[in-house]
């Protein structure tokens, strides 16, 4: 890929993160306090199962927003080593970052190896004498 269609590609998730943080925040219960949320000035009537789904949707609205900023923050970051003439190498060892996988998530930090390393899925090769 040109450094444009880089920048294209991450120009676009960019904005698309930013149309669902806006659409988060304008129709979900995202920053507003539990009993405004929920459209009742007591729980008094209230039925608990009620009340339990009005509190899952805006922990769940919460989670998506915290995972949208965090997906802003690497393109934003992938942006930033495009300006520096680092994008497309791996933070961990500075090797390059296949364009395959520099296709599927354009903001990727990692080569795949580092990248499972960093999610915790450290796997060894199996030898003959492990079977």
């Amino acid at each position: 890929m040109t450094e444009q269609e880089i920048r294209s590609r991450l120009d676009v998730e960019h904005e698309r993160l930013i149309d669902a943080r806006e659409s988060l925040v304008t129709g979900g219960f995202v920053g507003q306090a539990e009993g405004v949320a929920i459209g009742e000035l007591s729980s008094v009537d209230q039925h608990p199962a009620d009340i339990g789904t009005e509190t899952f949707t805006m922990e769940r609205d919460q989670s998506l927003l915290e995972q949208i900023r965090s997906d802003l923050d690497d393109v934003d970051s992938a942006l930033t080593r495009l300006e520096q003439g680092t994008y497309g190498l791996c933070e961990a060892c500075g090797g390059p970052i296949g364009e395959e996988r520099l296709e599927a998530v354009p903001s990727a930090r990692f080569c795949l190896e580092h990248q499972q390393m960093a999610e915790g899925g450290v796997t060894r090769p199996a030898r003959t004498g492990d079977l």
